[in-house]
């Protein structure tokens, strides 16, 4: 079967972190059988997105107790690895982030400083993720016109704004 690749963005507008108000969105874009050149092969599998929430009792919350970019990169990342545990069966999967500071905090490269309940949560998801599967994760470079990473930061921006994000068959890239 063709592998998996889960690209994650996050959206927080002009990063205005002032607090467990300040609203931040995260996109996830599923796809089978992408070859990583950014030309949008593959097939879409599913997408999702939301806020980040900041409310420990919400069924989203992973942690976070701001809203930033961050915070927001982390959560896509969170519930990427969520999917994967409840839906992406055993293949092996590869989330691709634009963003090194969350990659590398989910996947246990380096320690956070901040946000440390966000990525105890996330790390917890990664290893439980690896019980079943390998799993890995790749820097796509932001905002260069690569469609699955500009997919999953419109659904991000959308999630943000609280609309919903354009169809997929209508949406082009660079289109927030």
């Amino acid at each position: 079967m063709p592998p998996l690749h889960l690209y994650v963005d996050g959206s927080c507008g002009d990063n205005r972190n002032v607090g467990s108000e300040t609203i931040a969105g995260w996109g996830v874009c599923i796809v089978r059988g992408d070859s990583g050149t950014g030309r949008g092969q593959g097939e879409v599998v599913q997408e999702i997105s939301g806020r980040v929430m900041t409310n420990p009792e919400s069924a989203d919350y992973l942690g976070a107790t701001v809203g930033s970019n961050n915070t927001a990169e982390l959560t896509a990342i969170g519930h990427a690895l969520r999917w994967a545990l409840i839906e992406g069966g055993d293949d092996p999967l590869t989330i691709r982030s634009d963003s090194l500071y969350a990659s590398n905090l989910a996947n246990g490269n380096w320690k956070p400083k901040a946000n440390k309940e966000l990525v105890r949560r996330i790390r917890s998801l990664w290893l439980e993720c690896q019980l079943n599967r390998d799993v890995s994760v790749e820097h796509v470079r932001a905002h260069r016109g690569h469609r699955w990473n500009e997919r999953a930061d419109h659904l991000a921006y959308r999630a943000m704004e609280g609309r919903n994000p354009e169809p997929l068959q209508f949406w082009k890239p660079g289109i927030r």
